[in-house]
């Protein structure tokens, strides 16, 4: 999977580029603050992609990984099927929700990033096991890549609100669960400490889920 991940990732990475580059252009008398806030949203979604490629360069081999079908189709959609919603038509959104929404994208990304760097070569896509990381966001939750990915979908969907628009998010989101489900299921079968740390962590939310 490493190449068609790379061709993906250096995919997204060159069109978020090309869209920062487009906005600067196009953003003449745009007022200073949203000029700023959409310029470091833009930004942040072309590191995210800058750093997921080089996630999936640098990452160790697997120690161990999920069987059958659909723990890849789960890890595929959960991770490809937002991209969808590029398809349905935009909204024009009231300046309040529009912030909404590009705050959201934003923080969304930046925490990716930090992810990122924190599970350094145990990044997969998959359901595999190459590290057991810990520390950092990960001593409270067990899966803050994922929560980062939707924060920055919700802010993506409410761009592109409608009934499809939900539709789409909720799916993806399912996938994601199924996606948490699976690579938990092979962190506890390689990793005998995993089964403690679960107990001590949430999945998602601290004291939500």
């Amino acid at each position: 999977m490493r190449l068609p991940l790379l061709l993906w990732c250096g995919f997204l990475a060159m069109s978020a580029a090309n869209d920062l580059m487009g906005y600067i252009g196009a953003a003449g008398g745009t007022p200073p603050l949203i000029y700023a806030v959409n310029i470091a949203m833009r930004l942040s979604l072309t590191g995210f992609f800058a750093v997921l490629l080089a996630s999936v360069m640098l990452r160790g081999r697997p120690l161990d990984r999920a069987q059958g079908i659909e723990p890849r189709l789960s890890a595929l959609l959960g991770t490809l099927l937002i991209t969808a919603i590029a398809f349905l038509p935009r909204r024009d959104l009231s300046p309040a929700f529009g912030a909404l929404s590009t705050g959201l994208i934003l923080c969304g990304n930046a925490f990716a990033i930090t992810v990122l760097f924190r599970l350094g070569r145990s990044f997969s896509v998959m359901a595999e096991a190459r590290g057991l990381v810990t520390g950092g966001i990960y001593r409270h939750i067990r899966h803050p890549l994922y929560l980062a990915e939707e924060i920055a979908a919700v802010g993506c969907a409410m761009q592109f609100f409608s009934l499809w628009a939900v539709l789409l998010l909720a799916v993806q989101f399912g996938f994601q669960l199924r996606r948490m489900a699976n690579e938990e299921r092979v962190l506890g079968r390689h990793f005998p400490e995993y089964a403690r740390y679960r107990q001590t962590t949430a999945r998602l939310i601290p004291g939500i889920y």
